[in-house]
């Protein structure tokens, strides 16, 4: 019995710590034809916190630069200002961007949050008395063998983000992602899996298809 319970248990822990974050849907410019292969990339991801955006455009950039991709970080280049009345000026950001010499701009941001109150109901897993016709003192003893976990109640959060490729040269969009992440435990576990699942799924549109 203690064994079946063991493996209840197990199997609940595995079914709650499913993947927490995917991406939901992605769009490839077909028409767009390349001069040449990209070599550089601009990452910049768009936030007002600025501790967020220098985690995830670094999670970001050593993926690319594993790609064998020279990358140039915002965090780097533009002041932290990413207020919506102080963003720097396209055509500055378009400029700069030449300047380094990049081929592509990597763009990401939260397109938005959702929260929902829910109620986890509470469980009772009772171990069996094995101790009868031993009396009262047996019995009594053997109610630690009902284990009780209260119901409560959780906030769920679902992020939703946004990444766009656009080519330098001709400033079209080349490729478009969008993703959700699940109750997040914090930036750094985010920005590890946002990044993994970004590249896999680059890697089956784009790369992998040439």
């Amino acid at each position: 019995m203690k064994r079946i319970v063991a493996l209840l248990m197990v199997t609940t822990y595995l079914v709650a710590c499913g993947p927490s974050q995917k991406v939901t849907s992605s769009w490839v410019n077909k028409d767009f034809k390349p001069t040449k292969k990209a070599q550089t990339v601009f990452i910049m991801v768009m936030t007002q916190n600025q501790a967020n955006r220098n985690i995830i455009e670094t999670d970001l950039a050593k993926a690319a630069e594993a790609k064998g991709l020279k990358v140039y970080k915002s965090s780097e280049i533009f002041a932290p200002n990413f207020q919506r009345n102080e963003l720097p000026d396209k055509q500055v950001i378009i400029d700069k961007v030449r300047q380094l010499g990049c081929d592509v701009i990597l763009s990401s941001h939260l397109v938005d949050k959702q929260s929902e109150t829910r109620y986890v109901p509470g469980t009772t897993t009772y171990m069996p008395y094995g101790g009868y016709g031993y009396g009262w003192g047996g019995y009594y003893g053997s109610m630690g063998s009902y284990y009780n976990n209260p119901g409560y109640y959780t906030t769920d959060k679902t992020y939703f983000m946004e990444t766009n490729i656009f080519d330098v040269a001709t400033e079209k969009l080349i490729y478009s992602a969008q993703s959700e992440a699940y109750n997040p435990t914090n930036v750094s576990s985010f920005s590890r899996d946002y990044t993994q699942v970004l590249v896999d799924r680059v890697n089956k549109d784009l790369i992998n298809k040439k």
